[in-house]
Parts: C-alpha cells; sequence; structure tokens
C-alpha cells in the first residue's frame, strides 16, 4: 500500500467519523447557547422591576425605548432559545439569537469592553460562534427541522 493510497485511507477515515460526529455535535451547541440564554431570560421574567431599570439605567440599547428593548430582549432571549432547543426554524432562531448577543455586548458594551471583562465578553464570541456553525451548518439530524424535511420528502 502507498503512502498517497494510506493517506487518502486516513483522511476517508476521518471524514466518516466527523461526519458521525455531527449531529450530536449540533445538537450540544443547540442546547449550550439556547440553555445560556434561556437562563438570562427567566431572570429578567422573574424580577422585571429590576430588568426594567436595568435597561433604564445600564443597557443602552441603540434606537427603543428602554421599555421596549427590555421586552424585545426578553422575548429573544426566551423564544429563540426555545426553537433552537427543538431544532425547529433553528437557522431563524441562530440568526435571531445571534442578534440578540450582537445587541447584549453593544447595550453593555461600555462594561464589557472595560479592563477585567474579557472572560465576560470571551462568552458572548463563544455564543456567537456556536451560532454560525449552526447557522451555517443547520440543526443536525436530532431536530424538528430534520423530521419535518424527511415527512416533506415523503409527500406527508
Amino acid at each position: 500500500m502507498s503512502i498517497a493510497t494510506t493517506v487518502h485511507a486516513a483522511n476517508d477515515l476521518a471524514e466518516r467519523a466527523a461526519t458521525w460526529l455531527a449531529t450530536p455535535l449540533l445538537f450540544a451547541f443547540r442546547w449550550y447557547v439556547a440553555w445560556q440564554f434561556l437562563k438570562s431570560g427567566w431572570l429578567k421574567v422573574s424580577d422585571w422591576d429590576s430588568t426594567l431599570y436595568l435597561f433604564q439605567e445600564e443597557y443602552h440599547v441603540p434606537l427603543l425605548p428602554p421599555e421596549l428593548a427590555a421586552v424585545a430582549g426578553t422575548a429573544g432571549e426566551l423564544i429563540f432559545p426555545g426553537l433552537l432547543v427543538m431544532g425547529l426554524f433553528t437557522r431563524f432562531a441562530a440568526l435571531g439569537l445571534s442578534a440578540v448577543n450582537v445587541l447584549a455586548v453593544v447595550s453593555y458594551a461600555h462594561v464589557l469592553l472595560g479592563e477585567g471583562f474579557e472572560a465576560a465578553l470571551g462568552q458572548h464570541y463563544l455564543w456567537g460562534t456556536l451560532l454560525l456553525v449552526v447557522l451555517v451548518f443547520g440543526p443536525g439530524r436530532w431536530s424538528l427541522d430534520a423530521w419535518l424535511r424527511g415527512r416533506r420528502r415523503q409527500g406527508r
């Protein structure tokens, strides 16, 4: 067996392994990011007065009045993660949650971009990267999107 044949065989094996891992990896990405935002959304709902105060005094959401920003941000942190967990309208949910993530950084930039907050900003980079992977590659086979796609192909 030549070196080229061995390298190609090893590459084929790696490709099969990576393909097999894609679905559980995408599933884990969806759940991890969803959990982070669901916790934040739930915290906002559980103490709405504090949430309104933060949006009025601490967060600087561009173009929106604080009350509307609080409602929109909280809704985004609850609705998009729910869709991600189910794998339903997944790319739409990943895009929407990416917008929530970017707006969170922009609205709190005066803190997150300051010295000593690198780890907090790094979390937003991580979530953005995981959402980008889901946006580009889709939800994987363990999703309602995949199940619905299969039913459409069967003509149901």
